[in-house]
């Protein structure tokens, strides 16, 4: 017979234990099981809501390319500068003339000739004698001009007080003239196109007939002779380098070359031309600001550039998209040059009248002062009176008691053009329908 041994009070307190663990860990257990469940529960349902949205999303249409910021600072100069201009000034009738009439010594006389005969009270003008020309000759450029009544009482006629120094064949040129649409943008900015000038230029019509024509035209239009064969000119102008003291000294003296040539460019394209031209507010006003930097770069380049007055603006335009199809392959000038030309063109003459009226050129160049071909334009083509203005629609203003300030020119009807107004009307009108004309811009 098998005894049974009882169990000891280890063993009992023992089991009593194991007993009151095994409770304690069904306790436990059921909570942290709940946790688990619930935790899974909340990870499932998270991926589940992301999936869902990404799903959402890849099917959401994405912002257009119209309404999207544009990621580069050039663009959004673009933006606000179309913002500040959007487009251009609500149009007027008939449109102003921004002009830079230039001279250096021995040209007061003829240059304040010219102005008389370019005047109008609507336009703006700035005059500027270089350095060459003696203190005493500025301040009497400056005096005639404060004296004058009819200059004081519309007051847009600005002297350029802080002259510069100008070498035709080296960059200063370019320079003066960017100074001069500084000037004008900044005193009388509500003009629609900038004409540069010499005191040895002649208008050919008056300020009636050319506002009469060009109250037709689009305003985005610029009259730039242009062509990107520069032929010798690479070897003669292109390649070399060349240094123009005017840039840092106030004596004038000729550029000079160095040594060392360079190569034609490959991060722009060069176009060459006329260094007289008619171009438009929006794009003067790039050529100042310059918010690509392409300007500025050109710019620099030219600083080393024979003759470069006929290369710069030429090449900032037909580089610029928005720009280049703005062209019209003309410099608005009647001109006599040897063939093929020479540095400076011929002298006109009594015997250049003629050509010039067949010209239907708004103006001509180069005049030596006081020529007596000079009279015969202002008796025969402009109706001017010796030192007088030429007459135009405005002149009943000057019996009037109206007070000083701008004057604009409010309906085409108040203009009297005159012959001149046909026969640029057949110049411009030839340009624009020549044939192939949209497909010949800066070629």
């Amino acid at each position: 017979m098998m005894e049974t041994k009882p169990p000891s009070p280890g063993s009992a307190a023992a089991s009593a234990a194991g007993g009151a663990g095994h409770g304690y860990q069904r306790r436990w257990a059921a909570p942290l099981l709940a946790s688990v469940l619930l935790s899974s529960l909340l990870i499932s349902a998270s991926l589940f809501f992301s999936s869902s949205r990404a799903l959402l999303l890849s099917f959401s249409p994405l912002p257009s390319a119209a309404s999207a910021e544009p990621l580069f600072v050039e663009a959004k100069l673009r933006q606000q500068q179309q913002q500040m201009r959007p487009g251009a000034p609500p149009r007027r009738a008939v449109p102003r003339i921004a002009y830079l009439v230039s001279g250096s010594a021995g040209d007061g006389a003829a240059l304040r000739r010219t102005l008389r005969a370019l005047y109008h009270p609507s336009n703006m003008y700035v005059v500027h004698l270089d350095l060459e020309a003696p203190a005493t000759e500025r301040s009497e450029l400056a005096a005639a001009v404060r004296a004058d009544p009819v200059y004081s009482r519309f007051r847009n006629v600005k002297v350029v007080t802080r002259a510069n120094l100008v070498t035709y064949r080296g960059p200063t040129m370019v320079a003066n003239t960017l100074h001069a649409a500084a000037i004008l943008l900044r005193e009388g900015g509500d003009w629609d196109w900038f004409i540069n000038l010499s005191a040895s230029d002649y208008p050919l019509v008056t300020q009636d007939d050319l506002l009469y024509l060009l109250s037709d035209l689009p305003r985005q239009l610029n009259f730039i002779e242009h062509t990107s064969d520069i032929g010798w000119k690479e070897y003669q102008r292109a390649k070399p380098v060349i240094i123009d003291p005017g840039l840092y000294s106030l004596q004038k003296s000729d550029v000079f070359w160095i040594t060392e040539k360079r190569s034609v460019p490959t991060a722009f394209k060069l176009f060459t031309g006329s260094a007289w031209m008619m171009l438009t507010h929006q794009f003067i006003e790039y050529c100042i600001w310059g918010w690509d930097n392409l300007p500025r770069t050109v710019l620099m380049y030219y600083a080393n550039f024979l003759s470069s007055p006929e290369g710069y603006f030429h090449t900032v335009i037909c580089n610029v998209p928005e720009f280049r199809n703005t062209t019209v392959n003309h410099d608005l000038h009647f001109i006599s040059w040897d063939n093929p030309p020479k540095q400076h063109p011929h002298y006109l003459t009594l015997n250049d009248f003629d050509g010039m009226v067949n010209s239907n050129a708004p103006f001509a160049r180069k005049f030596g002062r006081e020529d007596p071909v000079l009279d015969k334009i202002d008796q025969e083509l402009l109706g001017r009176e010796p030192d007088g203005f030429v007459a135009g629609g405005w002149m009943g203003l000057l019996n009037t008691t109206t007070g000083k300030g701008s004057f604009t020119v409010e309906r085409v009807q108040d203009l009297r053009p005159g012959p001149g107004a046909d026969r640029l009307k057949k110049l411009v009108t030839g340009l624009l329908t020549e044939e192939g004309f949209d497909d010949k811009h800066c070629l």
